[in-house]
Order: structure tokens, then C-alpha cells, then sequence
């Protein structure tokens, strides 16, 4: 186990039971929570983890701030639905797609990077952003190649779509999108082992010591310009590969489901709250945040018809006010847990 975890063990009893926890729900999950809305909210979850993760390769571990981490999820996604377009429904195309994306992406984070790196980190994030918006606005225009705004339905192969009946397990249905859902999670699972892989790696710890003291680390001769060039490129590269999952499990693309800004708020967020500087916060942190967004709503509605003879109460727990809560919710965990839920439980202060 410890060698399956790059040596990084939890350090903490209640994280890993929590840890153990969320690897069970999801890795059981269409026998845990039968319906296709927990089955898409576990999906979720898999693929952000590895989203944020990747992310987190960037401003935790590297301390680069960059907004243009959903143009990278947005690139893997839309590769795999223009070449599955342009060459029919097949695993060959799936396959295909997934790794111009991967191409794609890693050509333009090294372009971003060697062009931008060397500017201090607030220019370089602005730079981020106004590259992730023009391809946005580029991606909405196209509308012959992209779809537009309409975006893009996908044709995955007929043995991972309900339609592909398999029979019963357990008392639960198996159909294809069952085997979709365990592509999606044995994908998610090697992607995080292997972002675990690389940061616990000597190129990991040089990026942490970058993180620290550049000035330092450029003084006992480590470029810092390439180090963060390649983590740029490994960042990007793995968000595309969530992206192509994104695609594959969804069975569409659009602007607003992968491109949009939103998104990349929901990312820092969930890196906030689950810890910088550590992978398995972005598990927690996920896990939490997609949950909340999911179950939040329909959790105060709940509350708010059982609290129905309390004045006021009921108003202040409507369903119409989840985001806020949801705010008030951010803004605790960050008073309370200043270096993240995993920060905390590790004991770093």
C-alpha cells in the first residue's frame, strides 16, 4: 500500500478512514446508491478529483496561479467529440481523440508557459485568463466544427450505453453505462496514483522547494523556468485526460459544461477546502464540494418544512438560498481550517 501511494500515507487515522470512505462509496457505487442521479453525482466527483488534482500540481505544489485550467478540460473534451464527428463511433476514435487532446493541451500550456513564466505570478494569471477566455469566445463562434453554443452531442460505442443490458449483480441492473461509470473510475483512480507518483517524486520535491524560495532554488542551480514549464505541461495534460472522460461519461460538450468560468471557480474552491500542497485534499475537498452542490438544495428543504412553525427560520433554510449557504459554508471551513480540511487533519499548520 505505502508503495501504491508513493510513500505519501495519510499521516492520520481520521483521514484515512474518511479516505478509505469516499474510495469505497465510489468504487461501489452503483450498488450503494442505486438511480442514475447518484451514479452521475459519483462520476462527477471522480473526474474533479483528478481535475483538481491536476490543479493543484500548479498552485500547491508549484505556487502558479492560473486561470486557464478549464481551457485544458475543455481541450481533452472537445477532442474526443470532434474526432469521434469526423470518424464515426468507435474505441479506436475514443482513443484517438483523448490523446490529441493530451497533445493539444501540452503544445499550448509549453507555448503559455515558456512565453509567460518569467512575468510575476499575478501577470501570469491574467495572461491565463485572457487565453482561456479567447478560446471560450473562439469555441462558441466555431459553430461548424464545435457546435457553438449548442455544443456537441457524442456517439460512444452501444456497450457503454444503457442500452447494452448486461443483467443483475446483487439485485442491481447492470448496463453499459455501469461499465461507463467503472471507466471512469479506474481512469480517475490511475491518473490520481499517478499525479501521487509525480509529486512525491525528486521533480516534485524540486517544485516545492521552487514553491518556497525560487531565488534560492534557481541559486543551487535548479532553472526554475523549465520546472514550472513542465509542471504547467503535466497539469495541463492531465485535465485534458479528465476532460475526455468528462466527454465520454456525458455524451456531450458545450461551452458551458466545460469551458465556462464557473467551473474554475468550483476548482479553486475545492482546492481551498480540501488543502493546498496535498492530492488527497483535493479528494476530500471534491467530495464535499460536489456533494454540497448536489444534496444541498434538497437538504434545506427539508429542514425548512420542518422548521415550519419557527418564524423566520423557515425563510432563511429556503432551497432558493443553497448558494448562500453554500457560501457561508466556505467561509467557515476556511476560518477553521486556514490550511484545508486535510491541513488540518495532518496537523500542518
Amino acid at each position: 500500500m505505502n508503495r501504491l501511494l508513493s510513500g505519501d500515507s495519510p499521516k492520520s487515522i481520521v483521514l484515512s478512514v474518511l479516505l478509505v470512505a469516499i474510495l469505497i462509496a465510489l468504487a461501489f457505487a452503483p450498488f450503494l446508491f442505486p438511480g442514475s442521479r447518484s451514479l452521475e453525482t459519483a462520476a462527477r466527483i471522480c473526474i474533479f478529483i483528478v481535475l483538481v488534482a491536476s490543479y493543484d500540481l500548479l498552485l500547491g505544489y508549484g505556487g502558479i496561479v492560473s486561470f486557464a485550467h478549464t481551457m485544458f478540460f475543455g481541450i481533452g473534451a472537445y477532442g474526443v467529440a470532434i474526432t469521434i464527428d469526423r470518424l464515426g463511433t468507435g474505441y479506436g476514435a475514443l482513443t484517438l481523440g483523448a490523446l490529441i487532446g493530451l497533445a493539444v493541451s501540452g503544445v499550448i500550456a509549453l507555448l503559455i508557459a515558456l512565453l509567460s513564466l518569467r512575468v510575476r505570478a499575478i501577470f501570469f494569471a491574467m495572461i491565463t485568463l485572457a487565453i482561456a477566455s479567447a478560446v471560450a469566445v473562439l469555441v462558441s463562434q466555431l459553430s461548424g466544427f464545435t457546435g457553438g453554443e449548442d455544443g456537441m452531442n457524442i456517439r460512444i460505442p452501444r456497450e457503454l450505453t444503457p442500452a447494452n443490458r448486461l443483467g443483475e449483480v446483487m439485485g442491481t441492473r447492470i448496463t453499459g453505462k455501469t461499465l461507463n461509470y467503472y471507466l471512469v473510475f479506474g481512469g480517475s483512480l490511475f491518473l490520481f496514483l499517478l499525479m501521487l507518483r509525480i509529486v512525491n517524486s525528486p521533480f516534485g520535491r524540486v517544485l516545492q522547494s521552487i514553491r518556497e524560495n525560487a531565488f534560492r532554488a534557481e541559486a543551487i542551480g535548479y532553472r526554475v523556468v523549465y520546472y514550472r514549464a513542465l509542471a504547467t505541461c503535466l497539469s495541463a495534460m492531465v485535465a485534458a485526460l479528465a476532460g475526455s472522460l468528462f466527454a465520454i461519461w456525458l455524451r456531450y460538450v458545450g461551452p458551458a459544461t466545460t469551458l465556462g468560468m464557473e467551473i474554475m471557480l468550483d476548482i479553486l474552491l475545492m482546492v481551498v477546502i480540501g488543502g493546498m500542497g496535498t492530492m488527497y485534499g483535493a479528494v476530500v475537498g471534491t467530495a464535499i464540494f460536489v456533494l454540497a452542490q448536489n444534496y444541498l438544495k434538497e437538504l434545506m428543504g427539508g429542514l425548512s418544512e420542518a422548521t415550519g412553525s419557527v418564524p423566520v427560520l423557515p425563510e432563511l433554510l429556503s432551497p432558493d438560498r443553497w448558494l448562500l449557504w453554500l457560501g457561508v459554508l466556505f467561509i467557515l471551513s476556511v476560518y477553521f481550517f486556514p490550511t484545508g480540511i486535510v491541513g488540518r487533519l495532518r496537523g500542518t499548520r
